[in-house]
């Protein structure tokens, strides 16, 4: 595969992938099209060279290899990211009509960067749980793709201060316009998506539409721009980039090592939950690889987890918020994120590792620290660590305008982390120091 084509796939999973949901019915098709199974049963037997799959809350994902050669207790090879971004979630009893538009009330979804929200085609995605003739509970994935929403900006006319000093209150100012409506109509949002249940999935039949899980994104698709098409402009760049990428690594590991790829939903807003890295998802699928509690022991002491998460590249209208000697450029190399304050997990022994995969790879790498008068961000990996006892290094891509509705990155980048990826999942040598 050429880094055209990779990237030509990224661009591809992206556009299908609006919502954690979507991006895990993307991702478990395609590593079940390539000799993945889902491991339904609790006394399933593990075999060597074994390919399997789960899935919790339909929005997070874990696929692992059973090594032939280096089994669990040998150490696991494990790449993690997460499955969700920042974004608009419709509120349980959304409806709003008001000055004669057909609004929908919203959540902000995690740390999202509000403004460019603004003027963007919008539509909608995510899960319907809904009650069948027979009484019967259901749930199915629907994606109105087209644009059918946008929230329109105030005029400059009556906001002179927008360009200075314009602040977005997150209740009053962000809530969608989808239709103009008549005096006395009341539109019902479970309505709408009844009859969008039954257009994309004709094989169900929907009594009354119980609840969902929605949220709003922008209609305009991945694309490569810059006058050499250097760059990758996407909504959820991160962190579905990393997601794709740890896929891609894991199909091309062979069967001899025992390889895992994670990712975990509500990331975003602190992984505590059934499905996020503070769950018990991880650990209950290492305890299975394990078999028994001393071997367990001795796959947490000899396994190594690779948290993906995208970086913050140095922006050049605003390099002065980076510290002068770390500040990441795009398709310079996937960067090892550091910090003291333990907000990510890389130490000296894991940022080593990767030097070494990537310096065999022939790929660069970068290197970050937070200004040291700045608060730090956070990702899986701490979590990971600090839950499991497993090593585990930070590593992400440089972009910009992270959180936004539309985020850049270097189209050199997620493909030259692939190769490392891949190369650690191969990686027959110890994941430790001696």
């Amino acid at each position: 595969m050429t880094q055209q084509h990779f990237n030509e796939d990224l661009c591809d999973f992206l556009r299908r992938s609006p919502t954690p949901f979507h991006a895990v019915a993307t991702m478990s098709a395609e590593l079940k099209a390539n000799g993945f199974e889902s491991l339904d049963t609790a006394d399933q037997p593990l075999e060597p060279g074994g390919k399997y799959l789960v899935e919790r809350n339909g929005s997070s994902l874990a696929a692992f290899i059973v090594g032939t050669e280096l089994g669990p207790s040998a150490g696991v090879r494990m790449v993690g990211a997460h499955t969700d971004s920042p974004c608009l979630m419709v509120k349980p009893q959304p409806e709003r009509s008001k000055q004669g538009y057909f609004q929908l009330g919203v959540q902000v979804y995690g740390g999202a960067l509000l403004n460019p929200w603004f003027d963007r085609d919008l539509s909608l995605a995510g899960r319907v749980s809904f009650e069948a003739p027979d009484g019967t509970l259901n749930s199915a994935l629907v994606d109105f793709k087209s644009a059918v929403a946008i929230i329109p900006s105030l005029a400059i006319h009556l906001d002179r201060e927008a360009n200075s000093s314009r602040s977005i209150n997150s209740q009053t100012d962000i809530v969608p316009v989808l239709a103009q409506i008549a005096d006395g109509e009341t539109p019902d949002f479970r309505t709408l998506l009844r009859e969008r249940v039954l257009t994309e999935h004709p094989e169900y039949e929907v009594k009354q539409v119980l609840d969902f899980e929605m949220s709003f994104y922008d209609c305009q698709p991945a694309s490569l721009v810059g006058l050499k098409e250097e760059f990758l402009a996407s909504a959820r760049l991160d962190n579905l980039l990393s997601c794709f990428t740890g896929m891609r690594a894991l199909l091309q590991a062979d069967t001899s090592c025992t390889t895992l790829l994670i990712c975990n939903d509500h990331e975003e807003v602190g992984s505590l939950s059934a499905a996020g890295a503070q769950g018990p998802m991880l650990t209950s699928i290492l305890k299975r690889l394990a078999g028994d509690d001393a071997s367990y022991a001795m796959l947490v002491e000899r396994s190594l987890m690779i948290s993906a998460d995208n970086a913050h590249g140095v922006h050049p209208n605003f390099a002065d918020r980076h510290d002068e000697n770390h500040g990441p450029r795009l398709n310079a190399g996937a960067v090892i994120k550091i910090n003291a304050n333990q907000r990510y997990a890389t130490n000296s022994e894991t940022a080593a590792l990767y030097r070494l995969l990537a310096e065999r790879e022939g790929v660069p790498v970068q290197s970050f620290v937070v200004r040291t008068d700045m608060a730090c961000g956070s990702t899986i990996g701490p979590i990971t660590a600090g839950g499991t006892g497993v090593r585990t290094l930070d590593i992400g891509v440089p972009t910009f305008a992270m959180h936004s509705i539309r985020e850049l990155a270097g189209t050199a980048d997620a493909w030259n982390l692939c190769k490392v990826l891949s190369r650690f999942y191969n990686h027959r040598g110890s994941l430790t120091a001696d």
